[in-house]
Formats: structure tokens, C-alpha cells, sequence
């Protein structure tokens, strides 16, 4: 795509598509929690700024993402492609075709710490909070939204984008077959969240510090999130440019060979004349014969 095309294309672009996965990631942290929390009828509470005091009996959670950066390993390059998304809204004119470039793949690092009246609570509370996110193998699992330069928010498949549009790729066709998530072209958005070991206790102690919070057992957690950019809407097709293709030169008339390419000797030609053998000059050396010992009588 030339840099005329890019510049048409800029003056079609829609908002932003991945603008809120971030904000979406912590809170979809948060309601994982809540939801599976059942070791007392009082649910702890979610707190994000580190030096918030809490009560007495009250216990806390604390979530604070304290970094994030760019997915090195994993980094695209940033010319314009077909987006997979496909909205056929003039069935007589055919689908429209959207360009974007690719997502950026970004790491979130969370800073997860506990806090209760006993330290035997905490760290209670702490266990349990380790087995609880062990579990969120997928933090988010949902349809890829994608927005439109109208506004419109669709799915890969041009349908109106909603989380439980998963279900229409499964259910049964016209012969009674479950159709999969691959057959059917439905793109899914998958954030991933494992624990790791960021940050060291020095790190950690200066970071409680800076937030004039007391020092508490702490976790580190990563979250890895794609966020789209803007659709651009492709009008007139695409155009393919091919390069000029070289003269060919004249073929050379190429002498008979012994050997056929993989190295065997082709019928019907001459061996090769033997090899001398490396190393010094020969002589003609015979072993002098031992005489045969007279057999005793």
C-alpha cells in the first residue's frame, strides 16, 4: 500500500477499538474475586489506592497495576493490513473491506497485597486469593469487538457485538452439526493472567513507601491484553501492484556431466578415473612370508 492509499485511508478511521481493554482488565480482576469470595459471609472489599487505612474487622484487598510496556517477543509491524472482520450491509455490492494495523500486545503488571485486623487472616485471605487467580486462566474470554467509523460495535462476523455471541458459533446448522469457533471465522479476545516474580522486596518496600503505605505481604501478577486501534473503510477495492520481472538471459548450452545432481554416475558415461590416495609416495612393499615350521614327526 503506497502512502497515497495510507493518507485516503486516515480520513476514514473510527474510533479506537481497544480504548477501554485496560480499564476492562482491572475490573474483570476485581468481579473475579467478588464472585468467587466464600470463606465468610462478609466479602472483602477491593480497594486500588495503597495507602487507604482500613478499619479494625475490615479486610482488604489491594489491586494496583504499577506497570505496564509493550510485549517485545511478540511485536508486529505496523503497515496497514486487512482487518478480520467482515460487514456485509449491501449484499448486492458485496461486503465492505476495513483496513487497520496489527494490535499491540501489552503486559499488565498488578501489585495484589492483603490486609487484615491478625496476620493470620491475611495470610489466610492470601492463600485463598492465590488459588482463586490460579483459576482465571482466561481473565477475559468474550467475541473481539471491533468498532466501526459509524460507531457501530461489531464482532468479527459483522453481528452486533454482545460477550454471549459465542453461543450463536456453536449452535447446530441445518444438518444438525455443531459448527467450531475456527470454522465459523469468529474471532476470540483472550486476556491471560499468570503470577510471576517482578518486583524484589527492595522494589516492593520503595513503592510502598513512595505511596506512604506500610510495607504487607505482596504478589505480582501479569495480564496480557491486544489493543486494536481504528478501522479504516476501503473504498474502490485494493489495487496489487507487481513489480517489473527481469529479462531472461539466454541459456548457455551447459557441458555434459558425469554426475547426475544427486551425486550417483549417470548411465552410460565412463567412470571416473581413480583417485591417488593422500599422503607420501608409494612403494611396492610385499610382506615377507614367514617359512612354514616343519612338522614334527
Amino acid at each position: 500500500m503506497n502512502p497515497r492509499e495510507e493518507s485516503n485511508l486516515r480520513g476514514r478511521a473510527g474510533p479506537m477499538s481497544g480504548r477501554s481493554i485496560i480499564g476492562e482488565t482491572t475490573e474483570a480482576v476485581h468481579r473475579f474475586l467478588l464472585d468467587g469470595y466464600n470463606l465468610s459471609e462478609m466479602r472483602p472489599r477491593i480497594e486500588e489506592e495503597m495507602k487507604f487505612v482500613p478499619k479494625d474487622r475490615e479486610e482488604i484487598i489491594y489491586i494496583y497495576m504499577y506497570r505496564l510496556g509493550q510485549n517485545p517477543n511478540l511485536a508486529n509491524v505496523k503497515r496497514f493490513r486487512q482487518a478480520p472482520v467482515f460487514v456485509n450491509d449491501d449484499p448486492e455490492n458485496g461486503g465492505e473491506v476495513y483496513y487497520h494495523r496489527p494490535p499491540i500486545l501489552i503486559d499488565l503488571f498488578y501489585l495484589v497485597a492483603v490486609h487484615s485486623k491478625f496476620r493470620s487472616d491475611a495470610e489466610r485471605l492470601l492463600g485463598w486469593m492465590m488459588l482463586r487467580l490460579n483459576e482465571a486462566t482466561h481473565l477475559i474470554y468474550r467475541p473481539r469487538r471491533f468498532l466501526l467509523p459509524d460507531g457501530r460495535e461489531v464482532d468479527s462476523l459483522g453481528r452486533t457485538w454482545s460477550p454471549t455471541n459465542m453461543n450463536a458459533a456453536r449452535a447446530p446448522n441445518a444438518e444438525g452439526e455443531t459448527l467450531e469457533e475456527d470454522e465459523t471465522g469468529l474471532q476470540i479476545e483472550k486476556v491471560s493472567l499468570a503470577l510471576v516474580d517482578d518486583l524484589t522486596v527492595g522494589d516492593a518496600i520503595n513503592l510502598f513507601t513512595l505511596h506512604e503505605a506500610p510495607y504487607r505481604p505482596f504478589l505480582t501478577y501479569r495480564a496480557r491484553v491486544a489493543l486494536d486501534g481504528s478501522l479504516f473503510k476501503s473504498q474502490g477495492g485494493t489495487s496489487i501492484k507487481m513489480g517489473r520481472m527481469a529479462p531472461m538471459e539466454p541459456s548457455r548450452p551447459e557441458t555434459p556431466s558425469l554426475q547426475s545432481p544427486n551425486g550417483r554416475v549417470r548411465a552410460g558415461r565412463p567412470l571416473p578415473s581413480p583417485t591417488t590416495a593422500p599422503g607420501p609416495k608409494q612403494y611396492l612393499v610385499r610382506k615377507v612370508a614367514e617359512p612354514e615350521s616343519e612338522s614334527e614327526e
